[in-house]
């Protein structure tokens, strides 16, 4: 059942009500929204009518939120928002063929997507990429995402998980820590992802280390800040070789240990279900698991 169209409140109604909300004054709405004191005023007792609650209290000569404009405030804010989102992008869509909404892990889309994004767009010219980042699983309809780059298993409601590539970690340094710490055991300097606690673990059981001192150490929540931290020397990172490209390449980093380890999840490419036939979603798709198979 939808509540009634003449129950819904108007863009204008809520839109005087969070200006003037947020500036504590009707006449200051007035001027942001370039409109008469009383136009807003009108607005908002309008507002009040169709909600049948108060939402302001006159307070010697000033206007302060009630309990119930308090409680609605964070929403109509919310609604703004979305509201300036979309004629944002309306506007910016104008000769746009197409629109792509990417959601990426963090680290994965930095260093990995969007420097080899330009061989994608080059062969879907007139389509409009955007990118976001998001570490953990989410709705994609209700953020409006088209397509999503997933770690973990191949499970994600209402959507298909294709699989893109397995995950290979190797033992990285600075190369004045690597110089330091020679052939000495790693365990006393390792640095930890926050998600990934066991991985370190697993690695040293892997390759015959002891794991006395497995979970000491710094830990950092991205790999960014991960690769970051070895960089500087604060100890050995495991990470994915193809994350840390740029870094090898110019010597800011090295490999510590010849000893790759596959970790037990993957990468996926996740796809709404509605979205299957997209050409633009099927197009990403085929594009990036070509990519990656020639990595």
């Amino acid at each position: 059942m939808k509540l009634s169209r003449s129950l819904v409140p108007d863009i204008l109604s809520l839109q005087s009500f969070e200006a003037a909300a947020r500036h504590g004054s009707f006449t200051r709405a007035a001027e942001e929204l370039n409109l008469t004191q009383s136009a807003v005023s009108r607005q908002i007792k309008d507002l009040e009518a169709q909600l049948g609650v108060a939402l302001f209290e006159r307070v010697r000569q000033r206007v302060v939120l009630s309990n119930a404009g308090t409680r609605l405030l964070p929403d109509a804010m919310r609604l703004m928002r979305q509201v300036e989102t979309l004629a944002l992008r309306a506007a910016g869509s104008r000769d746009v063929q197409g629109h792509l909404s990417i959601a990426t892990l963090p680290t994965f889309g930095s260093r990995w997507l969007v420097p080899r994004l330009a061989g994608f767009l080059e062969r879907n010219p007139g389509l409009q990429a955007q990118v976001i980042s998001r570490s953990e699983p989410f709705d994609l309809g209700e953020a409006g995402v088209n397509v999503a780059i997933h770690y973990g298993q191949p499970v994600w409601p209402g959507a298909t998980c294709t699989y893109l590539c397995s995950e290979t970690v190797v033992p990285v340094a600075s190369p004045a820590f690597a110089e330091r710490q020679g052939s000495a055991p790693l365990t006393p300097f390792l640095l930890h992802m926050e998600s990934r606690p066991m991985l370190w673990f697993d690695w040293l059981i892997a390759n015959g280390e002891g794991v006395d001192d497995a979970f000491r150490g710094h830990r950092f929540d991205q790999f960014a800040l991960l690769i970051e931290a070895a960089v500087a020397g604060l100890g050995v990172s495991l990470v994915p070789p193809y994350l840390i490209e740029r870094e090898l390449r110019e010597g800011s980093l090295q490999v510590m240990r010849d000893a790759p380890m596959t970790t037990d999840a993957a990468y996926y490419v996740v796809l709404p279900d509605d979205r299957k036939s997209d050409p633009a979603c099927s197009a990403f798709l085929k594009w990036i698991t070509e990519t990656v198979a020639t990595r």
